[in-house]
């Protein structure tokens, strides 16, 4: 029986009762998933790297940089230690970005509970190893696979805070472990599902952001949703084929971690990559952008290190390698566009991810490359 589609009860106070947790990151994901958490019964403490972040959260409940006008909830701790957040705690939920991720590991191991397990809410890829985040906790701390394991789903991070429904899934290579974290993430208006399908729900939030680059880009353009519905679509068959040569089911690229996170992150004006893309595609540099933001946009970190991996795997993928010229300046950003997936004016079959065609869009992108150069 898959385990990609299983849900799992709601949790609530009772089954949750004394299941100490912690999160590691009070950005606007870090802090959203906290408030899950308490809303779902657990005793949860946040940590923030700042002071004056933990001291709003504890005493004014209220994280007025990230999630303006949400109020959270009173049982919600917080503080800027390490030594205390980490005391006692079952599950330990990483919020950091991606690039710093590996040095917040080394800060946190010498407070970390030896049967303690280590869940990524992060959605990047480490750009000097090209390692997935699951692979870092493990590289980092030597960890075995049960204690390893990863969230990710259709997360607009100040529309849960809001308490609008949506879904998730929880994934460990242990499946009682993947149900332990999701019966501690499952409140009234956040389901959770498991699976065992790590890699598959790691890589889905990793490629999803940068197909919303791609939308966002020709958004701010000014193409219309035809564009942006193709894009999508063969966006889709991108990921798919990547995730499954990366050793992924591709039952995960049709559901919450594929399929329904690319969805949102495509559509939403509250995506951190669609509004990165949009502000590229209307014209301004990577460093007015992420000015402009104030927050990290995984998607631009990770282009280099998932073509690096494609590479490597003998996968070419045309809309993320034109996402990558826009950002380097060797692509106008009106130049983006569905149409540049085929080589010729020959009509073709939609690509299949289990029908890889290498050499022709291995010519596609050269020739691409050759007529910006």
């Amino acid at each position: 029986m898959s385990t990609n589609s299983i849900p799992v009860v709601r949790g609530n106070g009772t089954r949750n009762h004394g299941r100490k947790v912690a999160v590691i990151g009070s950005g606007s994901w870090g802090t959203t998933f906290a408030k899950v958490l308490t809303d779902a019964g657990c005793d949860v403490t946040i940590w923030a790297r700042r002071t004056e972040v933990a001291h709003e959260i504890q005493v004014a409940r209220r994280n007025t940089q990230y999630l303006p006008s949400i109020n959270l909830p009173k049982g919600l701790n917080a503080t800027s230690d390490l030594a205390v957040v980490l005391r006692g705690a079952q599950l330990v939920f990483l919020a950091v970005p991606s690039q710093t991720l590996r040095q917040n590991l080394l800060d946190l191991e010498p407070y970390l509970d030896r049967r303690s397990v280590l869940v990524s809410l992060v959605k990047g890829v480490e750009k000097t190893t090209t390692m997935r985040m699951s692979e870092v906790i493990a590289d980092t701390l030597d960890l075995p696979p049960e204690r390893i394991g990863s969230v990710s789903g259709p997360n607009i991070a100040l529309e849960i805070a809001k308490e609008q429904p949506t879904g998730a899934v929880a994934s460990c290579a242990d499946l009682s472990v993947a149900q332990e974290i999701a019966t501690a993430a499952s409140a009234p208006y956040f389901r959770t599902y498991v699976s065992t399908d790590v890699v598959g729900t790691e890589l889905g939030g990793v490629l999803k952001n940068l197909i919303a680059l791609a939308i966002g880009i020709v958004d701010g353009v000014g193409y219309g949703e035809n564009t942006k519905a193709a894009i999508i679509t063969r966006g889709l068959a991108e990921m798919t084929e990547f995730a499954v040569a990366s050793g992924a089911d591709p039952v995960t690229m049709s559901g919450l971690a594929g399929l329904g996170d690319l969805i949102a992150t495509c559509q939403s004006p509250l995506s951190r990559n669609n509004t990165a893309g949009r502000l590229i595609g209307q014209g301004y540099s990577q460093e007015e952008t992420r000015e402009q933001m104030q927050q990290v946009a995984e998607g631009i970190t990770s282009v280099p290190p998932v073509l690096e991996l494609a590479r490597e795997r003998g996968i070419v993928m045309p809309i993320v390698e034109q996402v990558q010229m826009v950002l380097s300046g060797t692509m106008a950003p009106a130049n983006l566009g569905p149409h540049l997936a085929t080589e010729d004016d020959v009509p073709r079959p939609e690509q299949r991810p289990d029908t890889p065609q290498e050499g022709r869009w291995r010519r596609l992108v050269n020739r691409m490359k050759g007529s910006a150069a």
